[in-house]
């Protein structure tokens, strides 16, 4: 977003992730601690394509399947062979759990390439969520299952015995720094591609404001372009690192000695 000011143009490109009441005025609320936002909006919006695709979409389920029949099927697929290969067959008593992960992220990543729309995974406070849920779960897990044992996830017994005692430091602080990175990881990667690309957007009008914009402005509209489709990459590429990372977290949790 651009605006003219003075001798030259005034940016604003963190202006789509601002959250607002979907109301003006005095907001209405439903309960007294929930708001309807923009953010709340395009998470249940979300939601409902998920239901679509993996309930509506498969109704009419048949040994040639359609297309959406196909899309839910390869996913499936797709995130069952990802859990089953990094945490093994014992992993994939989790399974639903991150499959509704990975759809989430996805569905989120590209409905926020819609124009004018939301990106709720490119907010620290939606993507930490998941993240320490992730964190606390696989901690969890893994005390439950191991007990104590689930300890030797940072003794690297492998290690020349002067090291391990440092090498030990430095996995417990690797290992309490798993949730910033996971979800920061991915809300930078969403919201510094949107952006760039919100950047771009503003070169495009000075076409008509100043004689420089007739270079300007066809430049603008490819790298526009070109930013786009890399956006398109990123959206599947970061819920795929999210996932296989949580996978990865599981994993330590059931076979901490490995």
């Amino acid at each position: 977003m651009a605006e003219e000011a003075g001798t030259g143009l005034v940016f604003h490109p963190m202006e789509p992730f601002k959250i607002h009441s979907m109301f003006d005025g005095e907001p209405i609320r439903w309960f007294e601690f929930f708001v309807p936002t923009n953010a709340t909006l395009w998470m249940a919006i979300g939601v409902v394509m998920i239901a679509l695709l993996m309930v509506v979409g498969t109704l009419r389920r048949a040994l040639v399947p359609g297309r959406i029949q196909s899309l839910a099927e390869l996913a499936y697929g797709f995130v069952h062979k990802m859990v089953e290969d990094v945490a093994g067959k014992d992993g994939l008593v989790y399974f639903p759990y991150i499959f509704t992960m990975f759809l989430f992220i996805l569905f989120s990543n590209f409905l926020g390439l819609i124009p004018m729309a939301f990106t709720p995974t490119s907010h620290i406070a939606v993507t930490g969520v998941m993240a320490l849920g992730v964190f606390i779960g696989v901690t969890a897990l893994g005390f439950m299952k191991h007990g104590s044992h689930f300890l030797n996830l940072f003794w690297v017994s492998a290690a020349p015995l002067p090291l391990r005692p440092i090498l030990a430091v430095i996995e417990v602080i690797s290992y309490f720094v798993r949730p910033v990175s996971h979800s920061i990881r991915l809300a930078g990667n969403m919201m510094a591609g949107h952006a760039v690309i919100e950047v771009f957007a503003a070169f495009a009008p000075v076409i008509l404001i100043s004689f420089v914009g007739v270079v300007v402005t066809p430049l603008a509209l490819l790298a526009i372009v070109g930013m786009y489709a890399l956006e398109i990459l990123v959206a599947f590429v970061q819920a795929y690192v999210f996932t296989i990372l949580t996978c990865v977290y599981l994993k330590d949790a059931l076979h901490p000695g490995h």
